[in-house]
């Protein structure tokens, strides 16, 4: 760790970071700069700031649950045309590794309000955009954040708006996000199979129908009626229901291999999705699980991946899915906690290509601080051992 950042409190370690919701997520980000270059030690100092592998993370900063124990690590753009790099760690609250090869679209969000909080981006004017990369994945996407001027004269990322996202209460300043190629984003390709239908054989349930896909996250789409419910369920009937995420489990497995992501008992992707037809005017009612937790919405990149597959003629979610027309379609997605509009640009001579999606989030910062650290991770001892 840089000497100038790594300071004591006691026998602590004060590191910076601010705490921030991104979209429906939340989780403490780092300048990259202010953490150990050793992503082993790194690892063990995030799992320790969040407080696992206890369950409850009672000794840390996470929030107990998959959707509140993660990360944001950020850097100066080092590439042309990206201002600014970040890598995703998903920590599981009773986990003891930190994964940064998946994607999170909601804690995207928050990447470009937290480099211009930190003065790694200057703000352009009112509005300011910039080119971020997802290093876990490759995937570019260009962010645009309100950046009003202060009493002060000067520029600042405006949290209040009036934008509202379903799973988030409020309202808040908006965030446009838009991805500019998120096919394969961790799979081959969009289908990873060379199909929009596959049909696989497992062992608890016999053969499913299902999509495989990866546009921006690797998803196994499966009618919610084949594992027989509703696809209406709540979160918590669906965590209560080990009956179900036995079978959704088996299915993962195996539809994890098919995709050629080898054996993903260990991985959190990819994610799990029941379709059903839709019960609120939307497009598409779904049911994720990240992947063995029921979410209380959708991510981003689920739902951009899940309205993907809503337009690809034969999918298991096109035969679900109503009221999707045209070469720029806008999909909204149903989840539990509302909905999430997603808007496609297909290819004109290649409608089951889609090469562009744009949505909307918003993001805000909580607290800023530091975030002390046991002596532990960052001994001798604890460097031999991750060796």
């Amino acid at each position: 760790m840089p000497a100038d950042t790594a300071r004591r409190r006691g026998s602590q370690t004060a590191i910076p970071c601010l705490l921030m919701r991104g979209g429906t997520s939340r989780g403490p980000f780092f300048d990259e700069r202010a953490l150990p270059a050793d992503p082993r030690v790194r690892d063990a100092v995030l799992l320790a700031a969040l407080g696992s592998p206890d369950e409850r993370q009672i000794d840390g900063i996470g929030g107990a649950h998959p959707l509140t124990s993660k990360v944001g690590i950020v850097a100066p753009g080092t590439r042309p045309g990206v201002d600014v790099e970040w890598t995703f760690g998903q920590v599981q609250p009773g986990g003891t590794d930190v994964d940064v090869t998946a994607n999170c679209g909601n804690m995207l969000a928050a990447v470009l309000p937290f480099a211009v909080e930190t003065g790694m981006v200057e703000p352009a004017g009112e509005l300011t955009t910039a080119r971020v990369l997802t290093r876990n994945t490759g995937m570019i996407a260009e962010i645009t954040v309100r950046t009003p001027t202060g009493p002060d004269g000067r520029h600042h990322v405006e949290y209040a708006g009036e934008a509202r996202i379903d799973g988030v209460p409020g309202s808040a300043a908006p965030v446009e996000i838009g991805f500019l190629d998120t096919a394969g984003s961790v799979a081959s390709s969009l289908l990873p199979t060379g199909n929009v239908r596959d049909t696989v054989e497992v062992a608890e349930i016999g053969q499913v129908e299902v999509t495989l896909i990866d546009n921006g996250q690797p998803l196994v789409v499966v009618e919610a009626a084949r594992l027989g419910v509703t696809g209406c369920e709540t979160p918590a009937e669906i965590d209560a229901d080990e009956a179900l995420k036995a079978k959704v489990e088996a299915l993962r497995l195996v539809c994890g291999r098919a995709m050629g992501l080898g054996d993903v008992t260990g991985r959190n992707y990819p994610k799990m999705t029941l379709v059903a037809p839709p019960l609120h005017g939307g497009s598409v009612s779904t049911r994720s699980l990240i992947p063995r937790v029921a979410h209380r919405s959708i991510g981003v990149l689920a739902a951009v991946t899940a309205a993907t597959a809503c337009v690809l003629e034969g999918s298991v979610a096109h035969d679900v899915a109503t009221g999707i027309t045209g070469t720029e379609p806008t999909v909204s997605v149903e989840h539990p906690s509302g909905e999430f509009s997603v808007t496609l640009g297909l290819d004109p001579t290649d409608p089951q290509r889609v090469v562009r999606s744009a949505l909307l989030r918003t993001a805000r910062l909580l607290m800023s601080g530091d975030v002390l650290v046991p002596s532990s991770p960052l001994t001798p001892a604890a460097k031999e051992r991750s060796a």
